[in-house]
């Protein structure tokens, strides 16, 4: 679809006319902006004439599934509008509210308030915003040979039961938001007069290493002379946030949870070690999840938990990451929230997130922390995810600044 995009956009270079495409919201979500729109703007000189938001594009078709899509109209920048057109849909399947504005963003926002109209989220490597480093999980790097769901688990123990002890939960997406149960053997801090002991546990790492020496990657192969270490190490010694990468894009919320050793995280988890509630509260919010909704990426339509493009590019309250200031409200909110799941003992985060079935008390504690959280941004109650995001932006703006990240865009004729 970027293809025509810039096919399109080289093609009325040489006269004044405008072009429009329906396209898939990807268009305007993830890394997939940063990598169009600037030839988009600046190689082929265009402005936003017209866009229409996220939509549910519709078939008469029986059986055949919604698409969300979007509508961008665009001119050539010496032909460009003084006003351009913004159809908003509260309702994906209904009709939308039309406003205009001086200029659009490629996030199809009001652009009106900032500096650089053209502005794209880029992928950082350290956050931004100064919160702390969130990390991947672990990669063990070992072809099914250390890990184990519960039945291979309790056999494995039962033919070599020394090796009981060195079991330990390995919590990934689907284990976090669905209670599965998953076994991983930590054997790097195995002596090694135990681990002779253990002639089973052995044969696991001997396959370990021919795995890891066979692979085409020489960083892999690397680590062939060390298989009782993971190829990325994540084993957190005292309790940790974790999110995971990828999510179901029908919930309210992404499922954010807490875990404890001795659990190991997954490369199917994001982690934050030496989080506090404070720090839960503002991600499991509204306003962060705006966020991730636009500058996240997607897997098929699900959710994708960014690290340096979401996590380390979120725009945050002044104060917020060092603590200075008195949070104790979003403190004892995001309190509410854990106590509202824990009233469901029975239930997985997978249910109690479901849109459908939500508790109420759930879905109450959330909405409170909300509020809370934006009143943090603005006294002004935002009435719409897209006046979130045109908020967000601006502070994504001043947050480049001292960085010297200048803009990039042309200034009009």
């Amino acid at each position: 679809m970027s293809a025509w995009f810039i096919k399109g956009g080289e093609y009325i270079k040489s006269g004044k006319a405008r072009i429009g495409f329906v396209a898939t919201n990807s268009i305007t979500q993830g890394e997939q902006v940063a990598q169009l729109w600037p030839i988009l703007f600046n190689r082929c000189g265009l402005e936003l004439a017209f866009a229409h938001r996220t939509f549910a594009w519709g078939s008469d078709v029986r059986g055949k599934a919604h698409v969300h899509v979007v509508i961008i109209g665009l001119d050539r920048g010496d032909n460009a509008r003084t006003k351009a057109r913004l159809f908003s849909y509260t309702d994906l399947d209904r009709d939308p509210e039309e406003s205009a504005h001086s200029s659009l963003s490629p996030y199809l926002i009001d652009a009106s308030n900032l500096v650089d109209r053209h502005l794209t989220v880029e992928e950082e490597n350290v956050p931004l915003n100064h919160m702390r480093q969130l990390s991947f999980g672990t990669q063990p790097l070992e072809n099914g040979n250390l890990t184990f769901n519960s039945k291979e688990r309790e056999l494995f123990v039962r033919r070599e039961p020394l090796s009981a002890p060195y079991f330990r939960p390995f919590i990934g997406a689907k284990e976090l938001l669905r209670n599965q149960k998953r076994w991983i053997l930590h054997t790097e801090d195995i002596a090694p007069v135990q681990l002779q002991k253990m002639p089973l546990v052995r044969e696991r790492l001997k396959a370990v290493k021919t795995f890891r020496g066979n692979s085409s990657r020489q960083t892999t192969k690397k680590l062939a002379d060390f298989p009782t270490r993971y190829g990325v190490t994540e084993v957190p010694t005292e309790p940790f946030l974790t999110i995971p990468r990828v999510s179901s894009e029908r919930r309210e919320y992404v499922p954010i949870g807490w875990l404890k050793p001795p659990a190991i995280p997954s490369e199917a988890t994001l982690i934050l070690r030496g989080a506090t509630l404070r720090e839960f509260g503002i991600l499991t919010s509204a306003m962060h999840m705006a966020w991730l909704r636009q500058i996240g990426g997607r897997l098929e339509s699900r959710y994708r938990y960014s690290l340096g493009l979401v996590y380390n590019t979120f725009p945050i309250p002044p104060g917020f990451a060092s603590g200075q200031g008195d949070f104790s409200s979003i403190e004892e909110l995001a309190q509410e929230v854990l106590d509202a799941r824990a009233v469901h003992t029975d239930a997985t985060l997978t249910d109690l997130y479901d849109p459908i079935v939500m508790p109420t008390n759930l879905r109450k504690a959330h909405h409170a922390l909300d509020r809370a959280v934006d009143r943090l941004y603005r006294s002004k109650r935002f009435d719409s995810e897209r006046e979130r995001l045109e908020y967000l932006f601006k502070l994504y703006e001043e947050m480049l600044r001292p960085l010297g990240k200048n803009s990039k865009t042309k200034p009009r004729k």
